[in-house]
């Protein structure tokens, strides 16, 4: 019983998630941290997919077949809480306000 304790609480988990910098070639898709993490898919949710561009903060984490990009590492902006914005490298960006208002571009549209 006292060795099945011990090993329980002695026992190294898993691999946390490491962050670094993210770069990409027409190839492939890496996060250099304290290793390079190469050859990474990415996950997103249900509906959305993107391309990362190169020198953005990466996330990756181990899992027990190989690793996964959770995506990156971005500030809040000037958002609220509750509110959603997607935005592309070139700058335009889809702002989801608390209060009902669509800003594209950030021009309000579709409040007539």
């Amino acid at each position: 019983m006292w060795l099945m304790h011990y090993i329980t609480n002695n026992s190294l988990g898993a691999p946390p998630a490491e962050k670094g910098e993210l770069s990409r070639s027409s190839t492939q898709t890496a996060v250099a941290s304290s290793g390079e993490h190469k050859n990474l898919e990415f996950c997103f949710p249900y509906g959305l997919v993107s391309v990362p561009p190169n020198g953005e903060r990466g996330v990756v984490l181990p899992l027990d077949d190989g690793e996964v990009g959770l995506g990156v590492l971005r500030g809040a902006e000037s958002l609220q809480e509750g509110e959603v914005m997607l935005y592309s490298k070139g700058g335009a960006s889809l702002v989801l306000k608390n209060d009902g208002r669509v800003l594209i571009n950030g021009r309000e549209v579709g409040n007539d």
